[in-house]
Order: C-alpha cells, then sequence, then structure tokens
C-alpha cells in the first residue's frame, strides 16, 4: 500500500436531518426526511417554492468561536457550520494540529453559493435606507473565507485552496484535499463544503430553471417529504436544502505514525468536464468519470458494491446518471442509495454530505435507503427502497455532477486499520 494514501481519519455534518451526526444517521437509517415547509424566509402567496430542506438551530454554547461576539462580523450562516463541522470532525480525528504539524496541514474547505445573503442584505439596506455596506458585507461574500475562517479557527497554516465546482463542490474538495497528500505537500487535509442558499432571489431562480420541485398543476396537497424522488418515475426537480459537511484525511504514514485509527481510505478518483451545456449533464463525460473512479481504484465495477448517487431527482439528470451506471457496471448495477430522497439538494454541500452518510453505512454495513421510489421501467435500478439494509461494503462509489459540466467521483474502500 502506498504510504501517501489518503486514509479518512474523521468527518461530521449538519443537514435537514439534524445537527449531530449520530441523529442524522438514526433518521437516514430509519427512513425519515428532513424536509418540509420554507419558513427561512417571509413568504407571498405567489411565491413559485414553498418547501425546503432546513437545518435547525444549535446551542452555540459549547463553542466560543460561535458566540455572538465572534460571529459579529460573520452573519452568514456557512461560517458557522463551516467552523463547526470541521471543529467536531477534527475532535473526532484525534489530531491535534500543534505547531509542528501545522504547516503541513490543508484546507481544502469551498462553497457553491457562498455569502450572498450578506451582500443581499448590504443592498436592501442601501436601497431602503440609504446606509452604504457593513464592513463586512464583502469578506461575507468570498468563497475562500470559508476555508480562511477554518485555518484561523483549527490553525493549519498548509496549503489552503477554496475548490468551486457548483454541486460537486463537496467531493472536489475531498479530491483535493487527497491530491495534496498524494503529491506530499500535506500530511493532513480539512476537506468539506457549506452552503446556505435559502435566500429568495436565489430559490426563486432555482423555480424559473423549472430544476426546484413543483407540484404538478391542478395536484392534490401531499407531504413535503414525499417531493424529492430520485430515479423515480414521477421525479419532477430537486428539494433546495442546506448544510455543511467536513472529512478529515491524512497520508497513511502520517495516521500510522501518530497512532490515529481509521476505517476508509480513499481509492481512486477521477473528475472530467462536460464542455457541453451549462446544465444539461453529458452521458460520455459522466460515464468516463465513474469508469476513470472505478479503474484509478485498481478495481473491477463487479468489486464495487454500493453506489451513493448524484441523483437529484430531475428527468435529465437522473436519467443521464443511470445511463452511465448501466454502460460502466452493465444491466445489473450495484445498488444504489440517494440521499437527497431524505435531504433535499444542500448544493455544494449536498456531496459532503452524503459522502459522509456513505462512510458511516460502511462503517456500520447498512445502505440507507431510497425515499419516495417509484420505479421507472426504462430505468431499472436498486434503489434499497424497502428500508435500510445490512450490507458489508468494501468499495463504494461517491457521485456529484456541478453546474457547467463539473463532474467528480470518488472510490473508497474500506480498510479498518485497528
Amino acid at each position: 500500500m502506498n504510504p501517501r494514501t489518503p486514509v479518512v481519519l474523521g468527518y461530521d455534518a449538519v443537514s435537514p436531518l439534524g445537527t449531530d451526526l449520530e441523529d442524522q444517521w438514526r433518521r437516514a437509517a430509519a427512513g425519515e426526511s428532513g424536509i418540509g415547509p420554507l419558513t427561512r424566509f417571509p413568504m407571498t402567496d405567489d411565491f413559485p417554492v414553498t418547501i425546503a430542506g432546513q437545518v435547525a438551530g444549535i446551542d452555540p454554547s459549547p463553542y466560543p468561536f460561535l458566540s455572538a461576539r465572534a460571529l459579529a462580523l460573520w452573519p452568514s450562516p456557512i461560517f458557522k457550520y463551516a467552523m463547526l463541522t470541521a471543529h467536531r470532525a477534527l475532535e473526532q480525528s484525534g489530531v491535534d494540529i500543534a505547531p509542528a504539524i501545522a504547516p503541513r496541514t490543508a484546507v481544502t474547505f469551498s462553497s457553491a453559493v457562498g455569502g450572498l445573503d450578506a451582500i443581499l442584505d448590504a443592498d436592501r439596506r442601501m436601497a431602503a435606507a440609504g446606509k452604504l455596506p457593513p464592513p463586512c458585507a464583502n469578506p461575507n461574500s468570498c468563497i475562500n473565507m470559508v476555508g480562511g475562517k477554518v485555518s484561523i479557527l483549527t490553525g493549519a497554516t498548509g496549503p489552503i485552496m477554496s475548490p468551486i465546482t457548483a454541486c460537486a463542490t463537496g467531493a472536489t474538495s475531498i479530491i483535493t484535499g487527497a491530491m495534496l497528500l498524494a503529491q506530499n505537500r500535506a500530511d493532513v487535509a480539512i476537506c468539506g463544503a457549506v452552503d446556505f442558499p435559502l435566500v429568495e432571489p436565489i430559490v426563486a431562480g432555482f423555480a424559473t430553471m423549472n430544476a426546484a420541485f413543483q407540484p404538478r398543476p391542478g395536484a392534490l396537497p401531499e407531504s413535503p417529504a414525499a417531493a424529492s424522488r430520485p430515479f423515480s418515475l414521477d421525479r419532477r426537480g430537486f428539494v433546495i436544502s442546506e448544510g455543511a459537511g467536513a472529512v478529515i484525511l491524512a497520508a497513511r504514514e502520517f495516521a500510522e505514525a501518530h497512532g490515529l485509527p481509521w476505517r476508509t481510505e480513499v481509492a481512486g478518483w477521477s473528475m472530467t468536464s462536460d464542455a457541453r451545456h451549462f446544465v444539461a449533464p453529458n452521458f460520455e463525460t459522466v460515464r468516463r468519470c465513474i469508469a476513470e473512479a472505478v479503474g484509478d481504484a485498481g478495481v473491477a465495477p463487479s468489486d464495487v458494491d454500493a453506489v451513493n448517487a448524484h441523483a437529484t431527482a430531475t428527468k435529465v439528470g437522473d436519467r443521464v446518471e443511470y445511463d452511465a451506471l448501466k454502460a460502466v457496471f452493465g444491466d445489473v448495477p450495484p445498488p444504489v442509495s440517494a440521499n437527497k430522497s431524505m435531504t433535499g439538494h444542500a448544493m455544494g454541500a449536498s456531496s459532503a454530505i452524503e459522502t459522509i452518510l456513505a462512510l458511516e453505512g460502511m462503517r456500520r454495513n447498512m445502505l440507507p435507503p431510497t425515499l419516495n421510489y417509484t420505479p421507472d421501467p426504462d430505468m431499472p435500478l436498486d434503489c434499497v427502497s424497502e428500508g435500510v439494509r445490512f450490507l458489508d461494503q468494501e468499495w463504494i462509489l461517491k457521485n456529484a455532477f456541478g453546474f457547467g459540466g463539473c463532474n467528480a467521483c470518488i472510490v473508497f474502500r474500506k480498510v479498518d486499520s485497528r
């Protein structure tokens, strides 16, 4: 085994399923949904979106860096939740970023949407009262400031990057951290993504793109929990949500030298660009991304035990992902979990949150179900629709695809070091 192989030491997330990882896993395994009425901002009767996946508030008292004083200049929630998940993931990992380790600790924490809410608030303040923006407005909107705040919090002084690949940002952040470890530019990488896009023009904009879920005209009212339907015959677009996820990677030789146990390694990955359309995915480059990730892991497609799908519940996106899976794995792809059926689509943070749910499932030998699944005869898949499934998983594939044709796929391998 390569001594620079990236291993997973810890992870943490907040999502519409909860703010405690154990609780989020319990709800995912039970087939519960975190999607409900949209209450993040006041809405008019004709606002086109009425449901969302929202993160509940947290008690900041155990975390001095989340006090009102510490966050006075950082009103956008992206900073609070990026720092919280990074802090808790580091605690779980056992890594102490002491002065000797700090220069070899990288940060690849990013966001797809960033802190646009702070700029919008400043614009409304100027329009309504003629007041100039507060001095924190521009820093809040700088996406790289997410990684900067994580670096300041943790003391990491190694390479820092904020890779942005739209809805694939979380996966790309993990891949970027793995690259830095493999190239011996760092020994530890704090990877992750955060997005809190439940802001009026962003939510409405997804509706005008016909991407966000809207009920069928004339249909009877139904539960918000039934709206996100990945790979389903009756899928009608994604449910917009929010959240954050952090993953701590380290080079295997570093983990061994410091007595840090791990359960999983980043075995292979690929990134491709569609070079075709700004939102519609391209079958060939998606297929190639999946195939290259499996090949980079050094295994045959038949060795992959499960797939954690991108699966946004859009007509075109799910179809292309299915076609690509079939092209790589044959007529019977591995079992597929589509976590957005529970959490909605947290933009760039989704692939970080979903990776964490997949890693937790590997640890527990469990696959969480895909909710709201009505089989599409044109896309036969095993979507674990019956409920949680107990399955030993040595190899899993995580797919993530983003606007602009940004594709990122990762193969994880379970290798318990203890």
